[in-house]
Protein backbone atom coordinates (compact mmCIF):
# COMPACT_ATOMS: atom_id res chain seq x y z
CA UNK A 1 0.00 0.00 0.00
CA UNK A 2 3.02 2.51 1.25
CA UNK A 3 4.00 2.07 -2.41
CA UNK A 4 1.05 3.27 -4.32
CA UNK A 5 0.70 5.91 -1.81
CA UNK A 6 4.32 7.30 -2.68
CA UNK A 7 3.59 7.01 -6.13
CA UNK A 8 0.64 8.72 -5.87
CA UNK A 9 2.07 11.63 -4.09
CA UNK A 10 4.75 12.02 -7.11
CA UNK A 11 2.01 12.21 -9.60
CA UNK A 12 0.35 14.80 -6.90
CA UNK A 13 3.37 16.96 -7.30
CA UNK A 14 4.15 16.61 -10.61
CA UNK A 15 1.21 17.12 -12.40
CA UNK A 16 1.18 20.88 -11.56
CA UNK A 17 5.17 21.66 -13.07
CA UNK A 18 4.34 19.49 -15.90
CA UNK A 19 1.08 21.34 -16.71
CA UNK A 20 2.47 24.57 -15.50
CA UNK A 21 5.72 23.75 -18.12
CA UNK A 22 3.38 23.02 -21.15
CA UNK A 23 1.19 26.13 -20.52
CA UNK A 24 4.38 28.18 -20.73
CA UNK A 25 5.03 26.46 -23.76
CA UNK A 26 1.65 27.72 -25.33
CA UNK A 27 1.78 31.53 -23.66
CA UNK A 28 5.41 31.96 -24.38
CA UNK A 29 5.50 35.72 -24.79
CA UNK A 30 3.05 36.46 -22.27
CA UNK A 31 5.16 34.62 -19.79
CA UNK A 32 8.38 35.99 -20.82
CA UNK A 33 7.03 39.54 -20.44
CA UNK A 34 5.79 38.60 -17.47
CA UNK A 35 8.90 37.13 -16.13
CA UNK A 36 10.95 40.49 -17.55
CA UNK A 37 8.23 42.56 -15.08
CA UNK A 38 9.89 41.03 -12.27
CA UNK A 39 12.93 41.36 -13.32
CA UNK A 40 14.18 38.17 -14.65
CA UNK A 41 15.49 37.82 -18.08
CA UNK A 42 12.87 36.72 -19.89
CA UNK A 43 15.56 34.75 -22.02
CA UNK A 44 15.39 31.66 -18.89
CA UNK A 45 12.27 30.64 -20.28
CA UNK A 46 13.35 27.93 -22.14
CA UNK A 47 15.44 26.65 -18.69
CA UNK A 48 11.94 27.03 -17.06
CA UNK A 49 10.12 25.10 -19.29
CA UNK A 50 12.59 22.28 -19.44
CA UNK A 51 12.58 22.46 -15.59
CA UNK A 52 9.06 22.40 -15.67
CA UNK A 53 8.07 19.46 -18.09
CA UNK A 54 11.20 17.44 -17.54
CA UNK A 55 11.56 17.28 -13.43
CA UNK A 56 7.47 16.83 -14.12
CA UNK A 57 8.16 13.94 -16.05
CA UNK A 58 10.89 12.73 -13.71
CA UNK A 59 9.25 12.19 -10.87
CA UNK A 60 6.03 10.54 -13.03
CA UNK A 61 8.20 7.88 -13.85
CA UNK A 62 10.37 7.97 -10.75
CA UNK A 63 13.38 8.98 -12.87
CA UNK A 64 16.85 10.97 -11.11
CA UNK A 65 13.70 11.13 -8.59
CA UNK A 66 16.04 12.88 -5.68
CA UNK A 67 17.66 15.12 -7.97
CA UNK A 68 14.79 16.24 -9.78
CA UNK A 69 12.81 16.70 -6.32
CA UNK A 70 15.54 18.85 -5.46
CA UNK A 71 15.53 21.31 -8.11
CA UNK A 72 11.91 21.84 -8.22
CA UNK A 73 12.13 22.55 -4.44
CA UNK A 74 14.62 24.90 -5.26
CA UNK A 75 12.81 26.51 -8.52
CA UNK A 76 9.35 26.78 -6.14
CA UNK A 77 11.17 28.63 -3.34
CA UNK A 78 12.97 31.05 -5.72
CA UNK A 79 9.33 31.07 -7.46
CA UNK A 80 7.44 32.54 -4.35
CA UNK A 81 10.05 34.83 -3.64
CA UNK A 82 10.42 36.37 -6.81
CA UNK A 83 7.00 36.56 -8.14
CA UNK A 84 4.24 36.12 -4.99
CA UNK A 85 5.48 38.60 -2.36
CA UNK A 86 3.03 41.14 -2.87
CA UNK A 87 1.27 40.12 0.68
CA UNK A 88 -1.51 42.52 -0.04
CA UNK A 89 -3.31 40.47 -2.57
CA UNK A 90 -4.64 37.38 -0.69
CA UNK A 91 -3.96 35.16 -3.82
CA UNK A 92 -0.28 36.22 -3.43
CA UNK A 93 -0.04 34.86 -0.72
CA UNK A 94 -1.87 31.68 -1.05
CA UNK A 95 0.49 30.94 -4.35
CA UNK A 96 3.58 32.33 -1.92
CA UNK A 97 2.37 29.73 0.53
CA UNK A 98 1.67 26.96 -1.78
CA UNK A 99 5.09 26.83 -3.22
CA UNK A 100 6.42 26.47 -0.12
CA UNK A 101 3.81 23.60 0.81
CA UNK A 102 5.22 21.85 -2.46
CA UNK A 103 8.81 22.30 -1.99
CA UNK A 104 8.12 20.24 1.41
CA UNK A 105 6.66 17.33 -0.21
CA UNK A 106 9.60 17.76 -2.57
CA UNK A 107 11.99 17.74 0.11
CA UNK A 108 10.82 14.59 1.22
CA UNK A 109 10.58 12.79 -2.02
CA UNK A 110 14.19 14.00 -1.88
CA UNK A 111 14.90 12.52 1.28
CA UNK A 112 12.66 9.11 0.72
CA UNK A 113 13.45 8.49 -2.71
CA UNK A 114 10.67 7.37 -5.56
CA UNK A 115 9.47 4.42 -4.45
CA UNK A 116 9.14 0.83 -5.34
CA UNK A 117 7.25 1.83 -8.21
CA UNK A 118 9.89 3.67 -10.08
CA UNK A 119 12.42 3.58 -12.29
CA UNK A 120 15.23 4.05 -9.86
CA UNK A 121 14.07 1.01 -8.07
CA UNK A 122 14.33 -1.07 -11.41
CA UNK A 123 17.57 0.43 -12.17
CA UNK A 124 18.88 -0.33 -8.39
CA UNK A 125 17.96 -3.90 -8.84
Amino acid sequence: MNNAIVLLARLLLAHIFLLAGINKIGGYAGTQGYMESMGVPGALLPLVILLEVGGGLALILGFLTRWAALALAGFSVAAAVIFHTNFDEQMQMILFMKNFAMAGGLLMLYVHGAGAISIDAMRGR
